[in-house]
């Protein structure tokens, strides 16, 4: 199923593939648009949408047997074609990048009488490439912490001497002691006053 495109009578379709969607590039330097193939082709052909010259044009033919054809005007030091057959892959290699070479780049094959074209890829040239943005992280959350002064760090520490705990136990066993005969003589008085009564 195709449609047609700038009412060329160009079709898109899902024997080509190309990738990324956008590239962004900077002045001077270079770039590579992936064209997949996903049938053998006799020759893929490379188009260019200007936006600006609001125009479709030719921009280089090559085939498996090596034979490279560009459009009028077209230079060649600029654009060349490379092709991986193993991989069912075409690259369209564009150097020296300058704003004149905005626009959108479609690979496209003949089949069937038809010229098929690919989603087609948007190069944007630009002086400066913007900065990646900035991943900020969320603060680790820390667990409060209690400080612990000296003097309660004194008082654990007198609390659990020897000093302190020693006379502590002395003092509980002599009560303990002192009320042994404490509580033998109010049995014996609980005695009498039960023999009494009786």
């Amino acid at each position: 199923m195709c449609f047609s495109l700038f009412s060329l009578g160009f079709c898109t379709n899902l024997f080509l593939s190309q990738t990324p969607v956008h590239i962004l590039a900077k002045t001077n330097n270079k770039t590579e648009i992936l064209c997949e193939l996903k049938k053998e082709q006799t020759g893929v052909y490379w188009y260019r949408w200007s936006q600006d010259r609001q125009n479709f044009e030719f921009l280089v033919f090559s085939n498996p047997l090596g034979k490279v054809v560009y459009g009028a005007n077209i230079n060649q030091d600029k654009f060349s074609v490379h092709e991986q057959r193993s991989r069912a892959f075409c690259s369209l290699h564009i150097s020296h990048l300058h704003a004149s070479d905005n626009g959108i780049y479609y690979c496209s094959v003949f089949e069937s009488s038809r010229l098929l074209v690919g989603s087609g890829v948007r190069l944007s040239v630009v002086d400066v490439l913007p900065l990646p943005p900035k991943t900020t992280r969320a603060p680790l959350s820390k667990k409060p912490v209690r400080c612990v002064t000296k003097s309660e760090d004194a008082s654990k520490k007198d609390a659990c001497s020897p000093l302190v705990w020693v006379p502590l136990a002395a003092s509980v066993l002599i009560l303990l002691l002192s009320l042994v005969p404490t509580t033998y003589r109010l049995h014996r008085l609980r005695r009498r006053l039960w023999l009494r009564v009786h």
